[in-house]
């Protein structure tokens, strides 16, 4: 269920930069190798635990599928948060320095008064 999660998110992100997002400052090229590099990475995971438990790895339990499941949105989750912080720290659009340079220069008019 990782690697399904996973890789649902990357070919969404992949569209959506490819879509035209590619010309925007977004940075959803970040966000399409983090999922791109989680999905490698639970491929890479499938095949060993195939070579481990062969049969056993067509049939998990429920809770297994829950817990990975689980992990899978967490990872989604985790790749949007890193996303986030790099577009706040780049600020493309210039809204957080516009929005601090407004507040910054309103103390300074209300200081003067």
């Amino acid at each position: 269920m990782t690697l399904l999660i996973t890789l649902f998110a990357a070919i969404i992100c992949t569209v959506v930069w490819y879509a035209g997002a590619y010309k925007s400052n977004m940075k959803v090229g970040v966000l399409c190798w983090l999922y791109w590099g989680a999905a490698i990475m639970w491929f890479v995971d499938a095949i060993f635990e195939y070579a481990e438990v062969i049969a056993a790895f067509f049939n998990p339990a429920p809770l297994d599928m829950l817990n990975d499941s689980y992990l899978g949105l967490s990872v989604v989750a985790l790749g949007l948060l890193i996303w986030l912080v790099i577009v706040l720290v780049s600020d493309p659009k210039g809204v957080i320095k516009e929005v601090l340079f407004k507040k910054s220069e309103k103390s300074k008019i209300s200081a003067k008064n």
